[in-house]
């Protein structure tokens, strides 16, 4: 038996229920993980609150990232065995696995080993944030030494891993937040320029710091009728990754900024790269060197206690955090 976290309906964290739960063994190419902690994701918000791209199966599990112990594998499975200390990468849906529980299956291609230098609260908040920054600067942007790029929402853990990225490249990162509370705080972890996007002038801002060459390559969540002004300042060739939807409202770009620059928007998900074999190879790899050289170092704003897992859901919807959040189990 294993406590895991189910809810029954749509609605606000006090949905999320504790029960026990019979784990079965792991089926093939399944690995049985007991689990020390628990990286909580935004996602997670959106399924609980019926607004991700696909709606519950009740009764619904959630979890994607968690960090633990092999206790069993499943047939097929060669490259882990009891004992061994591996972490959880999203490469799934959440109606197939769900890893809030002390005891969860999780598909094996899904699983990897961290870098001994990782406590697990760290491993379990390394693998969604960095794998989703790779793949678009890494995979499909190739960014190199010089490049600018701006990062919204810098202060989240995605955001925090973005600028770690484009800094082990040798690119700029352009910090972009609503105001000037966590400046400092995103100049100190990497940074190297912050912009206050309520507070100053967003199209002067990037001319002066990029002396008037703009950003090739933009990274952002949040999209609304604000891209407009992001795509006054990205030179020809600059690519925008949609990444996420906190402004639902629709992106109002003029069309002659595209085509006069040849810019590109394109919607981005972390699955282009977990489910393909080959980008989910080159992902960690770069991740795990640079987790194991330091150059990738996960900043954890809180943790919770996994019975207070309600509490790390209300905590992650207040938007207080400057990095990621975590359960221990």
């Amino acid at each position: 038996m294993s406590k895991v976290v189910v809810f029954n309906q749509i609605g606000g964290a006090d949905v999320l229920k504790i029960q026990d739960m019979q784990v079965p063994a792991p089926g093939a190419n399944e690995v049985q993980i007991r689990v020390r902690a628990i990286g909580i994701n935004r996602a997670e918000i959106m399924y609980r609150t019926g607004q991700y791209i696909y709606q519950p199966n009740f009764p619904a599990r959630l979890g994607y990232e968690a960090a633990g112990v092999v206790e069993s594998v499943g047939d097929n499975v060669r490259e882990f065995a009891p004992g061994d200390d591996v972490s959880v990468i999203p490469a799934f849906s959440f109606h197939q696995y769900g890893m809030y529980g002390e005891v969860v299956n999780a598909p094996a291609h899904a699983v990897v080993k961290h870098p001994q230098n990782l406590s697990f609260a760290e491993a379990a908040a390394s693998w969604m944030m960095y794998v989703t920054a790779f793949g678009a600067l890494v995979e499909y942007a190739d960014i190199k030494p010089g490049d600018n790029v701006l990062i919204n929402a810098a202060s989240s853990s995605v955001g925090l891993a973005a600028i770690q990225i484009a800094n082990m490249l040798g690119a700029k990162p352009i910090a972009m937040t609503r105001t000037s509370e966590k400046r400092a705080q995103l100049l100190q972890l990497g940074a190297a320029e912050v912009i206050a996007s309520q507070e100053q002038d967003l199209v002067a801002e990037i001319q002066r710091i990029t002396d008037s060459k703009g950003t090739r390559v933009v990274f952002d969540p949040v999209g609304g009728p604000g891209v407009a002004k992001i795509a006054q300042v990205m030179p020809a060739g600059g690519i925008f990754f949609q990444y996420g939807s906190l402004d639902a409202r629709d992106l109002s770009i003029p069309v002659i900024e595209i085509l006069g620059r040849h810019l590109t928007f394109r919607g981005y998900e972390i699955f282009e790269i977990t489910s393909d074999a080959e980008k989910l190879s080159r992902a960690k790899r770069f991740i795990f060197e640079g987790l194991q050289s330091g150059q990738l170092k996960p900043l954890i704003d809180k943790t919770f206690a996994f019975d207070d897992i309600v509490k790390a859901h209300q905590y992650m919807e207040a938007n207080g955090q400057v990095g990621k959040i975590v359960v221990t189990v």
